[in-house]
């Protein structure tokens, strides 16, 4: 009808880029979820960035082909506009966008939170190719551990600790003041997360079979998973590149077990994570002088949430001697949620909205 007006709701693209996969969701200014998509890892440092933007991409596609596009317009493009080819704007599958312009540039705020953005140059560069390909004309790229914080905290501020694959922390103050690691792994003085605990399993169960190191359970752990005869055949198998050494991450799990038991040597590994994790919390609270301030520290990563029972017990321990006002925080939603969060409150969201954006996930 001539002369009506028709109400945009502004739209948030959220992104979590993971070491494992890359998450998406397409989230109103009121918090509603219009649709999500998932593909595989965004891995910048090793595939480098256009390839990494790629995914994320061919993820934002999939959440695309579930709304009309006429369902969530873009800033500058009513329902019924013609695309830039001049073709009418249908979307009512991925077919219909063949142009990245069609496909992208709808969104009012774009909240990208990456894996491999782990220094504020490689954040910028990650921010130009968002730009470039038109994702829209307000771009916002951090680390994905910002991601974490968000989805677990009360609030915008506090500090986070991520241990999964790798680990990695943040903090926030009251203030916006940011405190954060390179977080580079062995060569920016990191210890632990899965990959690197499952090393120094795989360590200290070489020097126990050859005579170097005490006896360990880890020995046995390391021939059973794989299926090998020794631990030197899982070594040469890795070295002529037969079994790929991230697979060696598929020990961890071995490892708390094998602690549990009461094995020393696995139990130490246990030990030493738990001391990382709160020494990363303590470092960020002390720089951001919040030691003897109540703080919110979230806990994230796969190792972290699957609560191991001496893992968290060493941690209650570490953190009461250490940092006895921080409140521990396990965080229970996925990063996609602390993504969308950041987003809607860059847009200047309610309170209202960013409730239900977290119940929609609450609920899953």
């Amino acid at each position: 009808m001539d002369g009506e007006v028709v109400e945009h709701r502004r739209l948030v693209l959220a992104v979590d880029g993971g070491n494992s996969k890359t998450d998406v969701a397409l989230v109103t200014e009121d918090g509603e979820v219009l649709a999500t998509g998932r593909a595989g890892p965004f891995a910048p440092q090793s595939e480098g960035v256009a390839a990494a933007l790629d995914v994320v991409e061919e993820a934002v596609r999939q959440a695309l082909a579930q709304v009309p596009l006429g369902g969530a317009p873009g800033p500058d493009r009513s329902p019924d506009a013609p695309g830039p080819d001049n073709s009418p704007n249908d979307a009512s599958g991925p077919d219909h966008f063949p142009d990245r312009p069609t496909v992208l540039g709808r969104f009012d705020h774009v909240a990208a939170y990456l894996a491999g953005a782990d220094l504020p140059v490689e954040e910028e560069a990650l921010a130009h190719e968002f730009a470039r390909r038109g994702f829209g004309p307000d771009i916002s790229v951090r680390n994905d551990t910002f991601a974490v914080l968000r989805a677990g905290a009360s609030g915008p501020w506090g500090v986070a600790v991520v241990c999964g694959a790798g680990i990695n922390a943040v903090g926030v103050s009251p203030t916006g003041e940011v405190t954060r690691f390179p977080a580079l792994g062995h060569l920016s003085g990191d210890w632990g997360g899965g990959q690197g605990i499952a090393e120094e399993a795989l360590w200290h169960a070489a020097r126990a079979e050859d005579g170097r190191g005490p006896a360990t359970a880890l020995a046995e752990l390391c021939t059973r998973h794989f299926a090998v005869g020794t631990v030197e055949e899982l070594i040469l198998e890795i070295h002529f590149g037969r079994l790929d050494e991230s697979r060696l991450h598929e020990l961890t799990p071995g490892v708390f077990a094998t602690a549990a038991a009461g094995d020393p040597i696995a139990r130490s590994l246990v030990e030493r994570q738990a001391e990382e994790i709160t020494v990363l919390a303590e470092v960020c609270l002390r720089r951001l002088d919040l030691l003897e301030t109540p703080t919110e520290v979230v806990l994230g990563g796969g190792i972290l949430q699957a609560r191991d029972p001496l893992l968290t017990a060493l941690l209650d321990a570490s953190f009461a001697a250490r940092a006895p006002r921080a409140k521990i925080l396990v965080v229970d939603v996925p990063p996609i949620v602390g993504a969308a969060l950041n987003g809607l409150e860059h847009l200047g969201a309610t309170d209202l909205a960013k409730a239900r954006l977290r119940a929609r996930y609450e609920r899953a």
